[in-house]
């Protein structure tokens, strides 16, 4: 199934782990670009400030490319692949040194144009009025 990608935006050796952005991934992935705006703007995590600021640059490269409707727009793709380990050491006692690992993530996220939009309130409101007369 060939998507037709209206803008990507991708972001390298982010500091969080892919675990954590992971559980953030989940809310928006498939959502139009106004809902997943919404619900990472309420979320407050580190993960959720990332993702929203790879939200907006996505959307700022669909302008800029000319979308034509930017309601239409929605998260087709949201990955989140496992970026190089920091490892650092911390001093403990008696002149022992413990292992420190920072995961850091690769995220690209995705959007393309949805081919129909949902119906409006007054469409539906008139589709039920002409069921409620009985006429099709």
């Amino acid at each position: 199934m060939e998507l037709n990608i209206a803008s990507q935006a991708k972001l390298s050796v982010a500091m969080v782990s892919p675990r954590r952005c992971r559980e953030i991934a989940d809310l928006v992935r498939g959502k139009m670009i106004v809902e997943a705006y919404r619900s990472l703007s309420l979320e407050k995590v580190k993960s959720a400030d990332i993702l929203l600021k790879l939200l907006r640059s996505a959307m700022s490269n669909a302008q800029q490319k000319g979308v034509a409707d930017m309601d239409r727009l929605y998260v087709s793709e949201l990955r989140i692949d496992e970026g190089p380990r920091i490892k650092r050491w911390m001093p403990r006692a008696q002149g022992r040194a413990d292992r420190r690992v920072t995961r850091t993530s690769h995220i690209v996220l995705k959007l393309s144009e949805k081919k129909a939009v949902k119906a409006t309130k007054a469409k539906s409101a008139a589709k039920k009025a002409k069921t409620k007369d009985g006429v099709k």
